[in-house]
């Protein structure tokens, strides 16, 4: 289920370029993937240095339109390799001043969100079509899952808004994108090759050159991904834990049946301890739903549960889906909670509400596209 980024060159690529006759999309390549694929066309490995920085530094996705490369080169290109990037069918604007997109990705659709704040930008990108973990607070997972997102479907949501935003001169006030979250759609670790050439492709200076400081992962906890993730990427983590207990977390999220939280706590030590991103500190998130985890005695289990975990907690105001039986907390409960474990010396923090009007917050994405 979770094989290790290591597919030969031959099958990668002559598979696909020869045998299948397709043309491999360039973003599905990281740099030493995209010096692979000029050799096997019997061009220099250089090449892959000059081809990223127009496609991630120019934006550039029209191979004649690479002016360094010579003629020849466009040509080969334009016959074997392509530049396929996500296209938006749909942007809508909160009033905070966040803007979800609805894109579409062979013939379905995904959503990610741009958040402002101050002079940061964070996009929040999607993984999967859809969700297999049935969480009961999400909407994503009303849907069920219908497929991973390729590694040039994740990149592509980062390429295709940072161009809209480099463009497009109705919004020129808007900053670039400074941070990414894997918060979208999907659990990232259910598509953990893909995610990975993803992130190495956003840290690469030839790519987007973020700082691994500025990319989140998060996860419900995959126990056979997190024993890996630590040998592939390195960047900072979040855990979307949302109860203190196993007995809670078993109803509310039915994946802590088969991960239970004990050994979702000892991967998530073993990666702080391999990791050197944030001083090997996770993020803790949970979603504060009204009588359900949000009593004083859930607070003190959080307490005892991540006691001596390098962590801040992450408090999240639940966000209203149609269908669901859940309340918000109210804003006392959700104060009270916060008090208890700010006493006890928790960095914790509530999230602010963002683009919860235009069902863009936490846990309402879906790539339901309405009129």
């Amino acid at each position: 289920m979770f094989r290790e980024i290591s597919e030969s060159p031959s099958s990668i690529f002559f598979n696909k370029l020869f045998f299948e006759k397709q043309k491999i999309n360039m973003l599905e390549l990281n740099r030493e993937k995209m010096k692979e694929f000029f050799v096997s066309l019997g061009e220099k490995p250089f090449h892959a240095d000059q081809v990223m920085k127009w496609i991630y530094h120019h934006y550039c996705d029209d191979f004649h339109n690479m002016t360094n490369l010579n003629k020849e080169l466009r040509s080969k290109l334009e016959k074997f390799a392509k530049i396929s990037i996500p296209s938006v069918v749909k942007e809508v604007r909160s009033s905070d001043g966040s803007i979800k997109w609805s894109l579409e990705v062979e013939n379905q659709f995904i959503e990610t969100v741009y958040i402002p704040y101050k002079k940061r930008a964070t996009l929040c990108i999607s993984s999967q079509i859809g969700c297999a973990l049935g969480c009961k607070f999400c909407y994503t997972a009303t849907q069920g899952f219908i497929r991973n997102l390729s590694t040039a479907e994740i990149i592509g949501q980062i390429w295709c808004i940072s161009n809209i935003i480099k463009n497009n001169k109705s919004i020129s006030n808007m900053h670039p994108i400074t941070n990414i979250v894997f918060m979208g759609m999907g659990e990232p670790l259910l598509n953990l090759n893909n995610v990975a050439r993803s992130i190495n492709i956003m840290l690469d200076d030839f790519g987007f050159g973020f700082s691994k400081r500025r990319i989140t992962l998060s996860t419900s906890g995959i126990v056979p991904a997190l024993s890996k993730l630590s040998e592939l990427v390195d960047v900072s983590l979040a855990i979307s834990l949302h109860a203190p207990n196993d007995n809670l977390r078993n109803e509310i999220m039915p994946i802590n049946k088969k991960y239970n939280i004990n050994n979702v706590l000892l991967e998530i030590r073993e990666y702080l301890a391999q990791s050197k991103t944030k001083k090997g500190i996770v993020t803790i998130e949970y979603v504060l739903l009204s009588h359900v985890n949000d009593h004083i005695n859930h607070a003190y289990e959080l307490v005892k549960l991540l006691k001596n975990l390098p962590c801040k907690i992450n408090l999240i105001p639940w966000n209203y889906f149609p269908g669901s039986s859940y309340f918000r907390s109210s804003n006392n409960r959700i104060m009270r909670f916060s008090k208890i474990l700010t006493e006890q010396g928790f960095n914790t923090i509530i999230r602010k509400n963002r683009g919860s009007d235009i069902s863009a917050a936490c846990g309402q994405l879906t790539g339901i596209v309405k009129n």
